[in-house]
């Protein structure tokens, strides 16, 4: 076992207060890069970014501290199968440059729920899908990088687990000084270059303690903590804290696998395809570019540093299971309790365990500002995004003639309304899906998403689809996901030394293979709804879909009047997307008088 001063000393905290000397320095840097007095500026960088800080930002706004936590904890226990997921995105990364993002920007929309505006008109499945974005938001993303972010103070600095919470909270707040994407994005290209810096070199110090992938392999089956506890006269541990026959294998048995190969390849990808192409915070990236090239260029980079991940977390997280087996592996609740507080397993202190007993002092510290800078940075983007939805698509919805400072309220007490809701999630996250954190967020985005995904697919590649189809189709499909959720929170997976009673739909349905039913049929009650009911008006596929995303026709809402009802349209910009909008068309205006 390697060993090593696994406490932050005086150079580590004079690393940390460098690292966000110099992510500061860059988020300065960044206010004089664009204009935040426009919608455009502020939300969208001026869309003047290359394809770099594009590239990078994806990256960064991707890997977080759940991911440092989750996928080395994951490839602890059960080996090199979650890359898989890594693998994944570098696919379907292409798939938003090439087919979803023209789209995007032919329609000229600044949001995800404006396209859908311009898409299909009226407001309902615009706020479904809000409600359904701030449920994944609070369980998939906030709640995850709280008990992500606290549990490596935890590690560090011997804290309790809440009183870390707090003061990432703290931190979180005191650090959001700089405003607008651009800052975002800058700091981001800066976080991703020491990201990668200090996970490469921990992962060559982690390689150097196991010596060659041979030994790895060797090595890592034999990883099996010592457990001494009796349950009914017997020791346990020829079942519990064994690693998989299949640990080195990415695609694993259709019926017997943790990563199932047919539910990955169709019920996974659904999943995909929601988080990398419909995902408000990941394509708000690339709508930040300053022509399409650039944005798929930083599809393409991003793309690849999604491969990375692989090398320099999944298999450090299993180098760890090999050096300190009894901790990581742990499988006795005492023994766990007294590790990590947690006793369905500790493999999620798999990273902190390299990196408290492998780094250099200095180091250490380094990659502990990265990981905490990627939380806080996530986090103000979560709260700024899911502040946005609720106060714009749905207390407005609410209250018509709520005024600007009623608004401003509102959002910052539904920030506190989501904290509150996520730090209270936090004990469900540490029992589900065995402990193991990455598992857990793609459980839960695998029964929300697909439904959503469909929706998407359906309105950028059939231009028959229509708002009634859509609406009743992701209906059904977040219905059945909504339930099999529920299932699976009030039958969580029982400890490897208890016998499992749970039904059979949560015991031998695998959530990838809900998440392939979901999909495809949402995909069927739409199509069937779309064609039994009337298609939308004409222009409403007006650069709006992938067949007519070069039509320069001019769309009825963009003139002065609708066509339906001979009303003059509202063009005061009452709403976050619409403001985008008007601003394009008053410098459209202006350059034809300057003519």
């Amino acid at each position: 076992m390697a060993t090593g001063n696994d406490k932050l000393l005086a150079w580590d905290y004079v690393a940390i207060a460098i690292y966000f000397v110099v992510v500061l320095g860059a988020g300065i840097y960044s206010l004089f890069r664009a204009n935040r007095g426009t919608v455009s500026g502020y939300f969208l960088a001026g869309r003047l970014m290359t394809w770099l800080p594009v590239g990078a930002s994806i990256f960064a706004s991707n890997i977080g501290s759940e991911h440092f936590i989750g996928l080395a904890g994951s490839g602890a226990t059960s080996g090199i199968g979650v890359g898989a997921f890594e693998i994944n995105a570098l696919i379907f990364l292409q798939l938003l440059g090439w087919v979803f993002l023209p789209v995007y920007i032919a329609s000229g929309a600044c949001t995800l729920p404006e396209y859908l505006k311009k898409r299909f008109g009226g407001t309902r499945l615009r706020v479904f899908l809000s409600v359904l974005s701030l449920f994944l938001y609070i369980f998939t993303k906030i709640s995850v990088n709280l008990y992500s972010g606290a549990l490596y103070i935890q590690q560090s600095l011997n804290w309790d687990l809440y009183l870390s919470i707090g003061i990432l909270l703290l931190l979180t707040a005191f650090f959001t000084i700089t405003g607008g994407l651009a800052a975002v994005m800058y700091t981001d290209t800066v976080q991703t270059i020491i990201m990668v810096g200090g996970a490469g070199t921990l992962a060559i110090l982690s390689w150097k303690e196991i010596g060659s992938y041979a030994n790895l392999e060797r090595s890592y089956m034999m990883a099996i903590p010592n457990t001494t506890r009796l349950v009914n006269g017997s020791t346990y541990n020829t079942g519990c804290g064994v690693p998989r026959v299949d640990s080195f294998i990415m695609l694993r048995d259709p019926v017997t696998g943790d990563i199932p190969w047919p539910g990955f390849l169709f019920g996974q990808t659904a999943a995909s395809i929601w988080y990398w192409c419909t995902d408000q915070m990941m394509v708000q990236r690339t709508l930040a570019a300053k022509n399409l090239s650039h944005a798929q260029g930083g599809v393409v980079l991003a793309g690849f540093l999604k491969t990375l991940p692989v090398w320099l977390l999944v298999i450090p997280g299993m180098i760890s299971r090999v050096l300190y087996t009894d901790e990581v592996a742990c499988v006795d609740p005492e023994v766990c309790q007294a590790v990590c507080g947690s006793e369905s397993g500790c493999s999620n202190v798999a990273y902190v365990k390299l990196v408290l007993n492998l780094m250099p002092t200095g180091m250490k510290g380094l990659i502990m500002a990265v990981m905490l800078a990627a939380l806080m940075s996530d986090l103000t983007s979560i709260f700024n995004s899911a502040s946005t939805l609720f106060t714009i698509d749905i207390w407005k919805r609410v209250r018509k003639q709520a005024s600007s400072r009623e608004l401003l309220h509102v959002g910052r007490v539904f920030v506190l309304v989501m904290v509150a809701i996520s730090v209270a999630w936090i004990p469900v996250i540490t029992v589900m899906q065995s402990g193991q954190l990455y598992h857990y967020i793609q459980a839960v985005a695998g029964q929300l998403s697909p439904p959503v995904a469909a929706i998407y697919i359906l309105a950028i590649l059939w231009p028959r689809c229509n708002e009634k189809g859509a609406f009743i189709g992701v209906c059904v499909g977040v219905a059945g996901g909504v339930t099999r959720m529920i299932l699976e929170f009030i039958y969580p997976a029982p400890p490897c030394y208890e016998e499992d009673n749970r039904p059979a739909i949560v015991r031998k349905i695998h959530y990838m293979y809900v998440a392939m039913i979901l999909f495809f049929v949402t995909l069927v009650v739409t199509v069937v709804v779309s064609i039994l009911t009337k298609p939308e008006p004409e222009y409403r596929t007006i650069r709006t879909t992938f067949w007519s995303r070069y039509d320069h026709t001019e769309r009825a809402d963009e003139m002065d009047y609708d066509v339906g009802t001979k009303e003059p349209l509202r063009r005061d910009g009452t709403e976050m997307g619409d403001l985008c909008t008007l601003e394009q068309n008053n410098s459209l205006e202006k350059s034809r008088r300057a003519i």
